[in-house]
């Protein structure tokens, strides 16, 4: 059922219910009908017994055995539901004014002999009938007696059927009826999820400028939202990486035009520098640069496989660590003070990763620092704070949210991938980061 559209599906359910319900009606109506009106033949057998007793105590001496012993037919045969009776007394005497067979009478009266009731509801054959009876003790002409009253099965069976053919009319009609309203109940749910499915069709197709709006607060409403939520973050994704990409093929044709200029001049024995060091210097200088560029975009990417595999942690010294890096980015800026304030500190992670994140959080504060970089890492509450200032320009306002996006535009209108692939390692790391605007300075904090 599954591969049916979800409106079908919904109906199929409502009418499996429904359906389901009244066959399972069909089954139970006929005999809780019979148990009811069985309760109701004898109730009326009863209140047929009592006017009967109620005409001896009134009538001792009348005509016993008359056509009226039993009361008039407005008395007692007040409806179609006629109960008949005889009496049983002294010593198996029997009177009677209907016809019964000699086995139901004498079934009748070994069961009037055995009661230990007073009264007591029967039920057994006469003839071909199924019949209802209550024997009951009592006085006749002076004597112990046993008044027994009897009723036919057949008024109970048209009733039942009567009624259950009306019953499985009145389903029927249900069914009918519910399901049609079962159908555009099917109708009303889908529909908006049809709708949401065109709509991500066009977003996988890459239409995101129309907006997805769904006036619902229900479940689908958030789906819609949800949904809604993505385009935005795919039309931003879209824009940053098309500006990104333009910056870059910019970025990567510029120190490819030198380092091809350069080598031209120098092949046609002319130093742009003034002399063969210097030009192969800025060579040098332009081909590192270049290579810086590729190896982030590479490392990005190698991000994104590593996402979906288990890091290889080890423990290691974070404080060794950062040593290490800054010994090797001390001759980057010469005139950069250091100040280094770190407790020994160990941690699990992926050390080549960690390294990288370092690498980039210190090549990010050479390139804005004026004089002063303070490296600080503490252990408070259980938590591993790592807090790198520099003395350089505050960030922009407007960056400061977006600072660790991918492709997005730092502070000084330069784009790169650092901070971005800083954030991506630590996110996977179970760790964060975040800049703050010192009174003098930024401080980037890490929280292991």
């Amino acid at each position: 059922m599954k591969n049916y559209p979800l409106s079908i599906q919904i109906w199929i359910v409502i009418a499996i219910i429904t359906l389901s319900i009244s066959i399972l009606l069909t089954f139970i109506l006929p005999s809780a009908l019979r148990s009811f009106f069985t309760n109701e033949i004898y109730a009326t057998i009863r209140s047929a017994q009592d006017l009967v007793f109620n005409q001896f105590e009134g009538n001792v001496y009348r005509d016993y055995i008359g056509p009226n012993f039993f009361g008039t037919d407005d008395e007692i045969l007040n409806n179609i539901r006629t109960v008949r009776h005889f009496i049983i007394y002294d010593n198996n005497k029997v009177i009677i004014n209907t016809s019964i067979t000699m086995d139901f009478l004498e079934k009748v009266k070994g069961q009037a002999l055995a009661q230990k009731n007073l009264s007591q509801e029967y039920s057994g054959k006469l003839g071909d009938e199924d019949v209802f009876y209550i024997i009951s003790k009592g006085k006749a002409l002076g004597y112990d007696a046993f008044l027994v009253s009897y009723m036919g099965d057949s008024y109970r069976e048209d009733l039942v059927q009567t009624l259950f053919r009306r019953l499985i009319s009145v389903v029927v009609l249900v069914l009918l009826f519910s399901w049609l309203p079962a159908i555009m109940l099917s109708k009303y749910l889908s529909k908006p999820l049809v709708n949401l499915e065109k709509r991500v069709e066009k977003l996988a197709n890459n239409q995101w400028k129309e907006p997805i709006i769904v006036d619902r607060k229900d479940e689908i409403g958030k789906l819609g939202s949800s949904i809604e939520y993505l385009r935005k973050q795919l039309i931003r994704q879209d824009e940053a990486e098309q500006s990104f990409l333009q910056h870059v093929s910019h970025e990567l044709k510029t120190p490819v035009m030198v380092i091809q200029s350069y080598a031209e001049a120098i092949k046609d024995g002319i130093y742009p520098k003034g002399d063969l060091e210097l030009s192969i210097d800025v060579i040098n200088d332009e081909s590192k640069r270049l290579e810086k560029k590729i190896r982030d975009l590479l490392y990005l990417n190698k991000l994104n496989y590593l996402s979906s595999h288990s890091l290889e942690k080890v423990e290691f010294s974070l404080d060794g660590l950062i040593k290490q890096v800054i010994d090797r980015f001390n001759w980057h800026k010469p005139n950069i003070h250091w100040e280094l304030d770190l407790e020994p500190t160990s941690i699990e992670g992926d050390l080549d990763q960690w390294r990288v994140v370092i690498e980039n959080l210190l090549d990010n504060q050479i390139r804005y620092a004026e004089k002063v970089i303070l490296v600080s890492l503490k252990n408070i509450d259980n938590k591993t704070i790592l807090r790198i200032w520099n003395d350089g320009p505050q960030i922009e306002e407007d960056l400061a949210n977006t600072l660790f996006d991918k492709f997005n535009k730092g502070y000084k209108g330069e784009f790169g991938l650092g901070l971005a692939i800083v954030h991506r390692i630590l996110l996977s790391h179970g760790s964060k980061i975040y800049a703050k605007n010192e009174e003098k300075g930024v401080s980037f904090y890490i929280e292991v």
